[in-house]
């Protein structure tokens, strides 16, 4: 058994060896995906003089200046050019994101104004601002605007395409077989008869992979012993870069996975975690596939693949970043009877509190309908106290 920490460093110093492969995507279909390019401005940004409010642009050269009526010289709507040069005297009626015309240095908001007959206006407020977006001040042409490893959110669609960059380079997603095993499962449609029960896991690991991006193949239940098991992982060794498998890790009679991993030639790195639950964790590799044993408990599964399987996959693809993590305040105090071994619990974040929520063990999915967010409480503690500073992960 080793810790969660060294067994962590282990599967992503794998992950960062792992060669995805590239392709250039739509940026409509790049979200999530990890960028394998360093992204330039093509422009600046803005690319010209723009007026940040609805008003009236013109020359301010002293505060007694703007106390008359200035001439309308004409009206500038977004996306069209000025097409007069304003003189001492002169205004233009300017929208929102509009080019500032030749001869202005400030524009005025609207509701700071009033009209002074047919063509004048008259500026009641004080002014306080030039209300004036220049130029370049965002992004100069040239200038680095997404590096390379990043993965792609909604804000690095709108920079992609303000730049212009509709087809960038990006990791190709990796696949991901999963396979349930275990002689008391059946599919969720199938009434379970007795000392069944439904496979939740092969649906739970098929849509977590969805969201790390990975494309995800799932393999069906296959029983815990027999040639079928070695045959379905080989074929899925075949056609993945990862395969996920749930269940016949442990220490049972009829827990054969380790077993016909090492038979069919994986290389084991670890086969057991110091960490509650997930206990009974496999992680090896053959060639350039790389599979995990994941405990068949429900929550074990889940929890493993939030806090180890999403950040090899993100790490396979090149992902530069790191999941993110809060110090936060316990709200009440936490106990738990043994401390041998790393827990990982799952909580509420409310009003910047961390608050426990009812778990009755590996079994209980159902805390993680409620939970948004998951706490480490480490080797050797066994109480938090309210008010304690812990680290937590959302989910």
């Amino acid at each position: 058994m080793i810790l969660f920490e060294e067994a962590l460093a282990t599967v992503l110093a794998q992950g960062a060896g792992f060669k995805p492969g590239y392709e250039r995507v739509h940026l409509s279909e790049t979200l999530g995906s990890v960028l394998a390019e360093d992204i330039f401005s093509d422009m600046d940004m803005p690319p010209f003089d723009k007026s940040a409010v609805d008003g009236y642009a013109f020359q301010m050269s002293s505060e007694s200046q703007i106390l008359a009526p200035f001439e309308i010289a004409e009206i500038i709507a977004a996306g069209s050019v000025p097409a007069r040069v304003l003189k001492e005297g002169q205004c233009s009626k300017i929208m929102t994101g509009a080019m500032v015309p030749s001869g202005a240095n400030c524009v005025v908001m609207v509701e700071d104004t009033e009209l002074a007959g047919e063509s004048h206006v008259r500026f009641t407020g004080k002014i306080t601002a030039k209300n004036i977006c220049y130029r370049g001040e965002d992004v100069k042409k040239g200038d680095l605007v997404l590096k390379k490893g990043t993965q792609i959110a909604p804000a690095h669609i709108a920079v992609l395409a303000a730049v212009g960059a509709t087809s960038p380079l990006m990791a190709k997603l990796p696949r991901v077989g999963i396979i349930s095993t275990g002689d008391e499962l059946v599919e969720p449609d199938t009434a379970p008869g007795k000392a069944q029960i439904r496979n939740s896991n092969g649906w739970q690991l098929e849509a977590q992979v969805k969201t790390v991006p990975a494309k995800p193949s799932y393999y069906g239940i296959v029983s815990d012993e027999g040639p079928g098991l070695k045959k379905i992982i080989e074929q899925a060794l075949n056609e993945n870069d990862v395969i996920l498998l749930t269940g016949g890790v442990s220490m049972g009679d009829f827990d054969f996975v380790p077993a016909n991993m090492e038979e069919l030639g994986i290389n084991i790195l670890f086969k057991s975690i110091a960490i509650q639950p997930g206990k009974p964790t496999v992680f090896g590799r053959r060639n350039n596939t790389f599979i995990f044993g994941l405990p068949g408990n429900p929550v074990s599964s889940f929890v493993l693949f939030e806090i180890m399987v999403k950040p090899f996959l993100q790490t396979m693809m090149g992902f530069s970043g790191r999941l993110p993590e809060l110090k936060l305040p316990m709200g009440v105090d936490y106990s738990r009877r043994t401390s041998v071994r790393k827990s990982i619990i799952p909580v509420t974040i409310e009003d910047g509190k961390v608050f426990p929520v009812q778990y009755h063990g590996s079994a209980h999915i159902d805390a993680y309908t409620i939970a948004n967010a998951i706490m480490y409480m480490e080797i050797g503690t066994s109480m938090i106290k309210n008010g304690e500073l812990v680290y937590v992960r959302p989910i």
